[in-house]
């Protein structure tokens, strides 16, 4: 395989009688005497570098206008990459399971600028990283070269199964039911390996949660597997953001760690049964909740994974890698995350907007060199977390990434905007740009604000139906001509066990956004509060101040 996931996950099948499956390990039994195989092989990765061979060709007749925009975008999307807003520069979406940025993908991406001149990198939130501003023939050539890296762009858009997400600190975090890592890596294996295979209305988003956190918004995906402490996982379908956002189903409470495959390719046979493929609109799996109501939908969910299980061959074994090292003295900063192993920490770094700096990934990889067993992890709020080190060694990567976010507001979320997405309404990255700005020079004290999510689009990109304030590119109307603005949605959350959408409200002009932000974050600061406590309690003010910008 050329993924290191299968170094520790058994993928169990019973094979038809006289069968020798494609990708057999070896002729050997495997665990209760059923044959083990691999779903990522040799032959599935010639396959996919023929396919890239082939796009050559596409993107070539794209560049000389032979192929229009939608037509492109339906064969490209299916490769990662779509063309931008200016369609001689186009965008390449890497998959990296469970955001795990080792490093032979550090070294990719360093090679990526060093060689390509790829200076615009954009950490995404669903945990995995965006190259910009590439030239036509510069993106077969990075699609090729990231297999050797263990990177993917295969399904990163289209109608495909998504770069499958966890919580990012798992396996080192406080609090957490189990490492669910390993778990994510197989289901990402196993979806990829599929992904030529089905064909889905739209695309599919899955999602890990350790049950210490749900950064992952498990509660809300079109898959949620959330950790319980009894080694099984809580599940949730058919939730999502976008046009007609909801919250997942419940469907089960317990589902086998062994048998996750099985719900997972259930739910693909239930989004195949049911989905809308006229309506693209309304091809998500969380409409599912309308067309068939939700017992409707739990009902046929759970007969397809009781037929899949009848069909059998997904039976799943994992071996969790535990942390060894010892770590000696303590740090205390803002940015450090003390980890459930004694002496170890973790350290966040926040590029502002989620933007890498084109010298960042060398600067990371130096460090990873250099310090064993640290881990880089891209989290779904468009941070890197970088783990398993000792108090020295924390200093050493606080020195390292001391460029990023220092506050909470500066931690803030945007989409890549409508500057370069073809499908953005507003600039987000403009905006928030702007806004922090404002902030700084406002002097507005850590904790006053909030973290901020701003999207160009009502593709939510940035989760701000979920943020404590959340901004949707729109426009409003002033002196009868429209103008650049942004709808305010407020009060959402993404805790672990109290996720809710924010309330959609005033609509607000994009030169009025940082003073806004300003006036809001002094007012919590004049009452000595941080931003929670003091939306709790003066929401009157609150709204009189968004008035006047309303």
């Amino acid at each position: 395989s050329a993924s290191s996931a299968l170094e520790r996950v058994e993928i169990l099948r019973i094979p038809s009688e006289g069968e020798t499956p494609e990708g057999s390990v070896q002729p050997g039994k495997g665990k209760r005497g059923k044959r083990k195989t691999i779903m990522m092989n040799e032959k599935w990765e010639e396959q996919f570098r023929e396919q890239i061979h082939d796009f050559v060709e596409t993107i070539e007749k794209f560049d000389k206008g032979e192929i229009d925009r939608k037509a492109y975008k339906g064969i490209s999307g299916g490769f990662g990459s779509y063309a931008q807003r200016d369609p001689s520069k186009h965008m390449l979406r890497l998959r990296m399971a469970g955001g795990n940025l080792t490093e032979k993908r550090l070294e990719f991406l360093t090679e990526a600028v060093k060689d390509y001149g790829v200076e615009l990198m954009k950490l995404t939130t669903c945990e995995t990283v965006q190259l910009h501003n590439l030239k036509a023939e510069q993106v077969p050539v990075l699609m090729e070269k990231a297999i050797d890296a263990e990177i993917y762009s295969r399904g990163g858009g289209g109608d495909n199964p998504r770069n499958i997400m966890m919580s990012p600190l798992s396996g080192v975090q406080k609090g957490e039911a189990f490492d669910v890592k390993p778990y994510a890596e197989a289901a990402a294996e196993y979806l990829l390996s599929i992904a030529g295979e089905i064909h889905m209305p739209r695309k599919m988003k899955v999602a890990f949660c350790n049950g210490a956190d749900d950064s992952v918004h498990s509660a809300f995906r079109d898959m949620g597997f959330m950790a319980n402490p009894d080694g099984t996982f809580t599940l949730r379908i058919a939730g999502g953001l976008g046009g007609g956002y909801k919250m997942g189903v419940l469907v089960d409470e317990h589902v086998q760690a062994t048998e996750i495959l099985y719900y997972i390719r259930a739910m693909i046979e239930t989004f195949c049964q049911h989905g809308n493929y006229e309506n693209r609109a309304k091809a998500r799996t969380r409409f599912m909740q309308e067309t068939l109501g939700v017992d409707g939908l739990k009902t046929a969910f759970l007969e397809n994974v009781q037929k899949m299980k009848e069909k059998g061959g997904l039976d799943l074994h994992v071996e969790e890698k535990t942390v060894t090292k010892k770590g000696s003295g303590e740090i205390s900063d803002k940015r450090v995350i003390a980890q459930k192993q004694p002496g170890l920490y973790a350290v966040a770094y926040h590029p502002i907007g989620g933007c890498l700096p084109a010298g960042k990934p060398a600067e990371l990889l130096a460090l990873l060199k250099e310090i064993p067993d640290a881990e880089c992890r891209i989290a779904p709020h468009e941070t890197i977390y970088i783990i398993n080190l000792t108090a020295d060694e924390a200093k050493k990567v606080l020195a390292a990434t001391a460029d990023g976010a220092q506050t909470a507001f500066e931690n803030s979320v945007a989409c890549i905007g409508a500057s370069i997405c073809q499908q953005g309404v507003r600039d987000s990255q403009a905006a928030l740009s702007a806004a922090v700005a404002a902030v700084r020079e406002a002097g507005i004290p850590d904790g006053a604000l909030p973290k901020i999510c701003i999207s160009g689009c009502p593709s939510s990109c940035s989760a701000h139906q979920a943020a404590a304030l959340g901004f949707q590119g729109a426009a409003k109307t002033v002196d009868g001509k429209p103008e650049s603005a942004f709808k305010m949605f407020v009060g959402g959350s993404d805790k672990l066990g109290a996720a809710k959408f924010g309330e959609a409200g005033a609509v607000i002009l994009e030169r009025d956004l940082p003073k806004l932000l300003v006036e809001l974050g002094k007012a919590a600061a004049a009452s000595n509060m941080n931003w929670e406590t003091w939306i709790a309690g003066h929401g009157d003010e609150f709204r009189a101040i968004v008035e006047k910008y309303a």
